[in-house]
């Protein structure tokens, strides 16, 4: 199937991790356009993996210049825009997730620039490029609905961007351009190394397996695929909600 054929995407963060699974998906259902990243090598070798389907633009996307030069190339090389992937985000380099009685203003301000802002602004400046009738999808997380220690920014951004994806969608109600939230769970790449030591990786990494009730981390592939479903014109009815892409772990209860 080609559910994606002749529509033009843009992946933010699509250089790695979930962002590169989904690209891959859309590029395996006929979509072409732009992923981007700030590592070059990355980019790079995102691009060769992806056949040459997409191009990458290299930018920051807490930049609000950066996200103009992303938009107006990708329509340079492909016209208007029928899909964007809100990605990029996470964990903020050299800057640990923590405790609110440890917290600095600094680390809250860039935790928020990367988790909330600059989905925000990606979707502002997007519009000018997107085609009526485009599809929006912005990457929460399952951390919205769960507690965890040393992470109340990232939750509390990551739930905001789920109230974004109602609000931007009314916003957006004239020109037909849906905005959804898909959140994933645990899903296995690199970002695990970024919160804990090398030694404590396969540990934690089983601590999620344990609960998470499908008896596994997710894989980039598996938010690529529900990823797909959401810019295709099969999700033309969903519209301002939430797509839980996560094994169960937030609604499902596995008791001990």
């Amino acid at each position: 199937m080609e559910r994606l054929k002749n529509k033009v995407a843009v992946i933010t963060g699509g250089n790695s991790g979930i962002g590169f699974g989904i690209a891959e998906a859309f590029k395996n259902e006929g979509a072409v356009g732009t992923i981007t990243g700030r590592n070059e090598v990355t980019l790079q070798d995102s691009i060769k993996a992806l056949n040459g389907e997409f191009i990458a633009v290299k930018g920051d996307v807490t930049h609000l210049d950066d996200l103009e030069n992303i938009f107006k190339k990708t329509a340079e090389k492909f016209g208007k825009i029928d899909a964007l992937v809100v990605n990029a985000g996470g964990v903020v380099d050299g800057i640990a997730m923590n405790t609110v009685d440890q917290t600095t203003e600094e680390s809250y301000d860039k935790y928020m620039e990367l988790n909330l802002k600059s989905a925000y602004f990606t979707v502002q400046k997007s519009l000018p490029y997107l085609n009526d009738g485009a599809s929006i999808i912005l990457i929460g997380s399952s951390a919205a609905h769960r507690a965890a220690p040393g992470m109340a920014i990232y939750s509390a951004a990551k739930a905001a961007i789920i109230s974004l994806a109602k609000g931007l969608s009314l916003d957006l109600l004239s020109r037909k351009i849906r905005v959804n939230a898909l959140s994933p769970g645990s899903i296995d790449t690199p970002v695990f190394g970024k919160l804990v030591s090398e030694e404590q990786l396969e540990q934690v990494k089983q601590m999620w397996i344990d609960i998470t009730p499908v008896g596994r981390q997710g894989l980039p592939s598996d938010i690529g695929n529900a990823a797909v479903f959401l810019a295709s014109d099969e999700s033309s009815f969903i519209i301002g909600t939430e797509i839980l892409s996560d094994g169960g772990l937030t609604n499902i209860s596995l008791m001990r």
